[in-house]
């Protein structure tokens, strides 16, 4: 990262052995770049603290071990953790203020031969949830999601790997929900917002307090709408099933690659397809792409690859409202290399989401009762209207948002785990 006057501040802490400081320094400075996670990293002959931004690890700064021992443990005391053990992972947390913002850090320390790692998320209390629309879900894709959670029953289900934005997704479905006339309960773990109106649990499963407990408890809530953090198993499953056919309505997360390997992840959870098809309303796949940099980018030139590439994704496709199709006529852009001042030298600023959303229609429920591959209700889903991953990221690095780089890397990775 480039020098600035708090990097240098963090140094003065470091040269005068300040652990306190050194500590709120650190944070101050991972607030600041709108950083996700925090990594105080001991090796051989020195620490190292690194930030992730924009889902990026970020080298920050070093310093001497022999400070690390007082970091970890004014850390752990900070978080309620027992100083003294150092053989065995614990888990924490701090809620503190710094700059008038009010910020949660959930705490990982882990055992390694120089000495205890830790990870910190943060999370910016002082942050709004965003709305459906801010997060990328337009056009078609925002009337059939609001369409689904707007129903009084069934299940909607938000895919993807670990820190694609399923979460805030929930929240934000949960804000647009959020009235007075409605009980909703979410079972989480953690608990990553407080959100007034919401009645929400955090789940503990070393003493057996699981999703699937906490659900059958969560029934006899009287609920309307129920958050499930995550569906992980067949008992999860099989009760948010039951719940969504006596009248509730579930959101939940899942750890798939699309919207349709959801389905096979379901079946495989030897889920009737009967029941699949009865309860489940929508399925989403989502991705973040970092935003390229509105300051330094550059315009793309595209090899005949890459036409051909983006030429086939668009085969079936729908054009949905809202969508002017001159948007295919505008320049691609990618990052500047070296960046400029406004995005640290990086080129990227920022993340979008990318969102393949498919609602269960007659046609794809009937494909799924017949047993058809995966590919064959792909294709179905998408000639009734569904932008899938590829399609939605291209668009949106036609809208100047992002860049081919960034696109092909999550339909990259989603292809090779498909």
């Amino acid at each position: 990262m480039k020098d600035s006057p708090e990097i240098q501040q963090l140094k003065n802490s470091i040269i005068a052995g300040d652990i306190p400081k050194i500590i709120e320094d650190f944070m101050r400075i991972a607030l600041k770049e709108r950083a996700s996670d925090i990594h105080v990293e001991a090796r051989k002959n020195s620490v190292h603290i690194r930030i992730r931004i924009d889902g990026v690890l970020q080298e920050l700064i070093e310093y001497p071990l022999n400070l690390h021992p007082g970091v970890v443990s004014k850390l752990k005391l900070m978080s309620n953790l027992k100083i003294d053990e150092q053989r065995i992972p614990q888990d924490g947390r701090i809620n503190t203020w710094i700059e008038e913002k009010e910020i949660d850090l959930r705490i990982s320390t882990l055992p390694t031969p120089s000495g205890e790692k830790i990870v910190m998320r943060v999370l910016d209390k002082s942050k709004k949830i965003p709305d459906l629309q801010t997060l990328g879900i337009i056009g078609r894709n925002y009337e059939r999601f609001t369409e689904a959670i707007s129903q009084p029953n069934g299940i909607v289900l938000t895919s993807g790997p670990t820190g694609s934005g399923k979460t805030t997704t929930m929240y934000s479905a949960m804000s647009f929900l959020n009235k007075a006339s409605v009980n909703i309960m979410t079972l989480e773990d953690p608990i990553e917002n407080q959100m007034e109106g919401l009645n929400q649990s955090q789940m503990h499963p070393d003493i057996g307090y699981t999703f699937a407990s906490g659900l059958r408890t969560a029934l006899r809530q009287d609920p309307d709408i129920i958050m499930v953090g995550e569906i992980r198993d067949k008992e999860t499953i099989d009760i948010a099933i039951e719940a969504s056919l006596t009248g509730h309505l579930v959101l939940s997360t899942i750890h798939t690659n699309s919207a349709v390997d959801t389905i096979i992840r379901v079946l495989n959870m030897k889920v009737p397809d009967f029941l699949l098809v009865s309860s489940i309303n929508l399925i989403i796949a989502q991705r973040l792409v970092r935003r390229v940099c509105p300051h330094c980018r550059v315009p793309q030139e595209l090899s005949q690859d890459a036409q051909k590439k983006i030429k086939e994704a668009f085969e079936v496709f729908t054009p949905y409202p809202g969508l002017d199709m001159n948007v295919f006529n505008q320049p691609l852009y990618e990052a500047k290399e070296d960046g400029c001042e406004e995005c640290n030298g990086v080129g990227y600023r920022g993340r979008a989401g990318v969102y393949e959303i498919m609602p269960m229609t007659e046609n794809v429920k009937k494909a799924v009762l017949q047993g058809k591959p995966a590919f064959q209700i792909e294709t179905i889903a998408k000639q009734e209207g569904m932008v899938s991953l590829e399609q939605d990221g291209l668009i949106k690095a036609y809208q100047g948002l992002t860049s081919l780089t960034e696109v092909y890397k999550i339909v990259k990775d989603n292809k090779q785990q498909s």
